[in-house]
């Protein structure tokens, strides 16, 4: 079961995350209204979603690499009620993952998380199929030398 930290200064749209979340399988091991508390989370239960209120972000931008250096497999997913094309970009550049609409549709929720981690699982697989293609060559030409 994939564990899941909620970061939102509003406990409303934390509870309701919480609930599409524990509904949809997933463990939420955690939630909290700053980010600093959040870290601690991420410390103590090494999840592998962290879902992030925008203004948590925007507050501190800072927060992202952390959680990004800390937890590079941990998948950052931002949460608002508004996104445009300029904060898709750039939350995109910081390294976050994926994007959930406030007010939350449990199936767009659900489905924005399993699209991203099965997009993930592809990259992880593509790039561990392409280090094997390319270390095979090498190790038969070191065998034949």
């Amino acid at each position: 079961m994939l564990k899941a930290v909620i970061i939102d200064s509003s406990a409303v749209a934390r509870g309701l995350l919480n609930t599409v979340l524990l509904d949809g399988g997933y463990d939420v091991v955690g939630q909290t209204h700053t980010c600093a508390s959040g870290l601690a989370l991420l410390l103590k239960h090494n999840p592998h979603i962290v879902c992030i209120a925008r203004e948590q972000i925007e507050n501190g931008e800072e927060v992202v690499r952390e959680i990004k250096t800390g937890w590079p497999k941990a998948l950052i997913f931002m949460v608002s009620s508004e996104f445009d094309a300029a904060t898709i970009q750039a939350a995109h550049a910081m390294g976050v993952n994926g994007f959930i609409v406030k007010p939350f549709k449990a199936d767009t929720v659900l489905n924005t998380i399993r699209n991203t981690v099965i997009a993930m699982v592809k990259r992880q697989r593509a790039a561990l199929a392409k280090d094997s293609a390319e270390a095979e060559p090498e190790a038969g030409e070191s065998g034949d030398a």
